[in-house]
């Protein structure tokens, strides 16, 4: 699913430490979510270079991390030493861990490139504790819409160049499908928010952050287990 990475990880790695939408942006945001992790097990599904998981070590945190790309779990381990990292393609089930062993799962900007994100999602749900939260984000329909045009309406796999070189493949879809995803998964939507730029965007892009405080880029969810399907 991920592999791709492979062929451009270490420009990932570089401009994901920094730029406007990943650390300015959804990080930021995607970690608030989460709240105190102190002594919590978290599961950063689809860790990519370690970032997220660098910052959950750091708050107390006892992390695994799981990624298709070899390359970027190398990164990953490079950057904490503190943490677990495993090279796993999320289209895949994660037999090797057992049913309920993370108190928080994160799943920051990988959704949208699932090809069957109903599985893997059902998966999450089955290592997630019963009190547990899974927080995910990814881009914000609306933003989609805004740049593709078209039927708002629409649910299609997409291939497109992104930076210089990067191909990249995802899935457009409307709010309205995603929400049926987790639904039919046995989450419920704890809290939904539309991330508005860290403060820290402004003096650094400034053209960037006068967009994403005027229109949508991300959105993020907090989900539980429904609690009518626990035993």
């Amino acid at each position: 699913m991920m592999s791709d990475y492979d062929a451009f990880a270490e420009a990932f790695d570089a401009h994901a430490a920094t730029s406007a939408y990943n650390a300015h942006y959804d990080r930021p945001a995607t970690l608030s979510m989460l709240g105190d992790v102190r002594g919590m097990t978290v599961l950063d599904a689809g860790c990519g270079p370690g970032h997220y998981a660098e910052q959950l070590v750091a708050r107390g945190a006892d992390v695994v991390g799981i990624d298709a790309s070899a390359k970027l779990i190398r990164r990953a381990r490079n950057r904490v030493e503190q943490a677990e990292f495993r090279v796993h393609d999320l289209e895949s089930p994660l037999s090797w861990i057992d049913d309920d062993t993370f108190d928080r799962i994160v799943m920051a900007l990988v959704l949208h490139h699932l090809h069957d994100p109903r599985a893997t999602l059902s998966e999450l749900r089955r290592v997630l504790r019963p009190n547990g939260r899974l927080v995910i984000s990814t881009v914000h329909p609306v933003a989609d819409w805004l740049r593709l045009g078209g039927s708002y309406f629409t649910d299609e796999r997409l291939e497109e160049t992104w930076q210089q070189d990067w191909r990249a493949e995802f899935r457009r879809a409307p709010l309205t499908a995603l929400i049926a995803d987790f639904a039919a998964c046995g989450f419920v939507i704890e809290s939904l928010v539309e991330p508005e730029p860290a403060p820290s965007m402004a003096d650094t892009y400034p053209a960037v952050n006068e967009r994403l405080s005027n229109e949508p880029g991300f959105i993020a969810f907090s989900l539980i287990k429904h609690p009518r399907l626990e035993s």
